[in-house]
């Protein structure tokens, strides 16, 4: 996502502040104006970065565990902000490890809620949900066998809207483990919620729209092929597929909903990378040699933007980016590859979300698009 600045002294801000480093200040993020709020010493009254007031109060979540720094409206039935409403079960805070954990799981799933909201995707909780409208709800479990044994008795995963997650994906050193047993390049928990949101927006735009689903099938395949029989299959391929040109993992080619869903995932890590980019305004001089590049700035808001604007500066800069990671001795920022058959299936995610929130089509939306 773009940077966002102090409202009271504009210094830039990650996204997780309560407090301004600079001046101090305390500071909430309101998804209704998507920017944040910030209270004066001795104020009672929330106000932008214009100086304006706001009726806000901080989320529950704040105020009884402090593990959130959005805000909520005072005219709203809930005292949970967008992205805490949707919290089914919270995990026994009352073990030590447990609620630096849970904090860390909340600052992913804000991170992810926000891009939701941007793009304009409809969310509705279990409370709203009706015939054919799904709602979202989150599980969040501690596992006594898996911490104390290594033996997870909770799986984490999506069914009918509920995301669980096992609080142990928590743990760096676990997920890393996991990660290399599972012969992934990529597993953070950002990517979890990503990946398993994707599930609930096939159920809640595609599986419900005839359409829809047969422009599904032309692209992903069959999901009526029996899920649990093609997930003991890919594994027991054991890596022995063919999937980079026509999936974008690994695990994408178990089963038409999982490629859905790692797609989904993508389509989210794409637009948020190519948004923060743009929000810093940087630009990359071109590439020499035959197989260089023109150059690349993200001069568009990847929100809205049409997929081959999309791909065409994520190429150029994921290989800027893995090369600056690989210059500290991290992983690769953006360990995949986009071919044609993978964009095309970006690409038709990218249409979906525009047709849930209400464009005609991917960058439908001049007015928004910023500045370079």
């Amino acid at each position: 996502m773009a940077p966002y600045p102090c409202p009271n002294c504009k210094r830039l801000l990650h996204f997780e502040a309560r407090i301004c480093p600079a001046c101090a200040f305390t500071l909430g993020y309101d998804p209704a104006s998507d920017g944040f709020l910030f209270l004066g010493d001795g104020a009672t009254t929330w106000r932008d970065i214009d100086g304006q007031p706001h009726d806000v109060v901080v989320c529950a979540n704040n105020d009884a565990h402090g593990v959130c720094n959005w805000l909520v409206g005072t005219g709203e039935n809930t005292p949970y902000c967008r992205a805490c409403r949707h919290n089914r079960t919270i995990p026994d805070l009352s073990v030590p490890s447990v609620p630096p954990r849970w904090a860390k799981i909340e600052a992913a799933k804000r991170r992810m809620f926000h891009t939701l909201i941007r793009l304009g995707l409809p969310l509705e909780t279990k409370a709203e949900e009706r015939d054919k409208i799904q709602g979202l709800a989150f599980d969040f479990l501690y596992d006594p066998s898996a911490e104390e044994q290594g033996n997870a008795q909770v799986t984490t995963g999506h069914d009918g809207g509920v995301v669980t997650l096992n609080l142990i994906e928590a743990d760096d050193a676990e997920r890393e483990r996991m990660r290399r047993a599972m012969g992934e390049p990529y597993r953070t928990l950002l990517g979890h919620f990503r990946h398993e949101v994707g599930h609930h927006y096939w159920a809640r735009l595609v599986a419900t729209d005839p359409a829809e689903l047969a422009a599904f099938r032309d692209l992903f395949g069959d999901e009526t092929v029996d899920y649990a029989q093609a997930l003991q299959a890919h594994y027991g391929a054991g890596g022995d597929k063919v999937w980079t040109d026509d999936y974008v993992s690994f695990y994408a080619t178990a089963h038409p909903w999982e490629d859905f869903a790692e797609t989904f995932a993508h389509y989210l890590h794409m637009v948020d990378t190519l948004a923060t980019i743009g929000g810093f305004d940087m630009r990359m001089a071109p590439f020499p040699g035959p197989e260089g590049h023109p150059g690349a700035a993200v001069g568009f808001d990847p929100y809205t933007a049409p997929t081959e604007r999309l791909a065409a500066q994520m190429v150029p800069w994921s290989f800027a980016l893995n090369t600056v990671n690989r210059s500290m001795g991290q992983p690769d920022l953006y360990p995949f590859r986009l071919s044609p058959a993978i964009t095309a299936k970006i690409d038709y995610v990218n249409r979906l979300v525009a047709k849930a929130a209400g464009r005609a089509e991917a960058g439908a939306v001049p007015e928004h698009a910023c500045s370079a």
